[in-house]
């Protein structure tokens, strides 16, 4: 068992959970064994002077991280507050306010995977209101949290190739939460890049070691955080953003893999992490299978591979669905088209008509993917009346149906309109129209 038992939240990608939501995930957090939340934020909380950036997103107020914190320590979780502060700034620096603060203020930053940001991502360590604005995010955040630890995210920092540079400012953020009282984690990608530097870090801080495909190389990684002295999480995902159905066979191997390395390294804790990327589409049960095998992971260890995830989705929906919604998340291996971090029919559905889909990806394979599709949705409908699991899965069943029939106007009217009714049954209103601005038109 890891000491350490973390379920982290993407709330920045458009959809923020109601107080009602949250509440029940930390009642599905204490049944599944894990003792740690993050609610993963870059402009969702309402900061006092800087409503620009949030005023549109319904954020979490100070008062609504209060009454979680307090509800959460009835339930023996851990509330861990979480706030990006030097990548993943875009909707602050693309404001002309903070523009200024930017690495790029023109965008341009070229990632990993061969794609250009269009939009500054990355604070400039070299202005010094750069880290004015971090310190004055932190002195209105911390207060609301009982927990001694905070993640100060510092991940994919595109705009900066100066591994000293970044070591630099990383330290100083590190610095700022730890004058006041708290203990800095912080994602470990950057300074992996550069493994003979992570010794440089100090001992206190705690690195997030993420990665989110089932042959990650959690043992390097892992193996690198150790012989620096450095304590650290394995983070491996839920593997249902950009997915429509989820991608449950990836998840499996990520989370065993982490759950290995982390084991034989010594790891503190275990993280699950649930990201929303490209508008957060998937609603909560996609990420239901994840979160239920990582909270098995994380505190039964190895034979939690073999569990029996059908009858505990069962449970937790309190209906005959796991069956169901395992099928939905085995659709995207038809026809070999396994892509990294998303599945085929995630591309076809978000891209238009002159997206060139998979070759795997026969017109035959299509249509069976949609007819398995429509055989869920119609189990999932029996107890849609009275479950909003079920109703969730419906609307799953129909994002593939859509991603199978990208041409036909009538499913994509349709869908665009249970987007909403699905959306407001466990998230607030801001981000919505973000969301729906993602989705195909007819």
């Amino acid at each position: 068992m890891f000491e350490h038992r973390a379920y982290m939240l993407d709330i920045s990608r458009d959809r923020v959970p109601t107080m009602k939501t949250l509440r029940e995930i930390v009642d599905l957090l204490e049944r599944c064994r894990y003792n740690q939340l993050q609610l993963y934020t870059e402009h969702t909380f309402a900061y006092r002077e800087h409503s620009v950036v949030w005023e549109d997103a319904d954020p979490m107020t100070a008062a609504e991280i209060r009454k979680l914190d307090a509800y959460c320590r009835m339930q023996g979780i851990e509330l861990v507050a979480n706030q990006n502060s030097f990548g993943h700034m875009e909707r602050w620096l693309v404001h002309e306010e903070y523009n200024r603060l930017a690495k790029f203020p023109k965008g341009g930053a070229m990632t990993p995977w061969g794609t250009v940001k269009k939009f500054p991502t990355t604070l400039d360590p070299s202005n010094p209101d750069s880290l004015k604005l971090v310190e004055g995010l932190f002195d209105e955040l911390l207060p609301n949290f009982t927990s001694d630890l905070v993640n100060i995210g510092c991940d994919e920092t595109f705009e900066i190739s100066d591994p000293g540079e970044y070591i630099g400012f990383l330290l100083k953020v590190a610095d700022v939460v730890r004058r006041r009282g708290k203990r800095p984690m912080f994602w470990g990608d950057m300074v992996l890049r550069h493994p003979e530097r992570v010794a440089e870090l100090p001992r206190d801080m705690i690195a997030l070691d993420w990665g989110y495909e089932g042959n990650h190389p959690f043992e390097r990684e892992a193996a690198a955080f150790k012989a620096a002295g450095l304590e650290f999480y394995v983070c491996p995902g839920t593997s249902s953003w950009r997915s429509l159905g989820g991608r449950v066979e990836n998840m499996r191997e990520n989370l065993e893999a982490a759950e290995k390395a982390g084991r034989v390294h010594g790891a503190k804790g275990y993280m699950v992490t649930d990201w929303g990327d490209e508008g957060h589409w998937q609603p909560l049960a996609a990420s239901l299978p994840g979160i239920v095998m990582g909270g098995a992971f994380a505190s039964t260890g190895a034979k939690a591979a073999n569990m029996d995830l059908e009858r505990e989705l069962d449970a937790v929906m309190d209906a005959p669905l796991g069956g169901t919604l395992l099928r939905l998340g085995t659709l995207y291996l038809r026809g070999g088209a396994v892509k990294a971090n998303c599945s085929e029919l995630f591309n076809i559905l978000l891209n238009g008509h002159g997206y060139s889909r998979h070759p795997g990806l026969t017109d035959a394979v299509i249509a069976d993917i949609g007819a398995i599709a429509h055989g869920c949705r119609i189990v999932a409908e029996r107890w849609a009346d009275r479950n909003d699991w079920a109703k969730e899965i419906v609307y799953m069943a129909n994002l593939i149906d859509c991603a199978c029939h990208r041409r036909d106007e009538g499913r994509l009217r349709e869908l665009r309109a249970e987007h909403g009714r699905v959306w407001k049954l466990r998230s607030r209103e801001g981000g919505r129209a973000d969301s729906l601005m993602k989705l195909p038109r007819f």
